[in-house]
């Protein structure tokens, strides 16, 4: 699933830049669950979850 700037995280964790072409850009955000997703440099890149945060209990 891909998120746009702005959008509220469904799920913690490390989310890959997607640019228009969904091409991976290389770079990669740390989201937290509720928080919205950053601006990004360029119109139309999205988010990727890569790796979903793993809590301990």
């Amino acid at each position: 699933m891909q998120y746009h700037p702005g959008q509220l995280a469904q799920v913690s964790g490390q989310y890959a830049v997607i640019d228009t072409l969904e091409r991976n850009t290389g770079y990669e955000v740390t989201v937290v669950r509720g928080e919205p997703f950053p601006p990004t440099s360029a119109p139309g890149y999205t988010f990727v979850l890569v790796d979903a945060t793993k809590h301990r209990r």
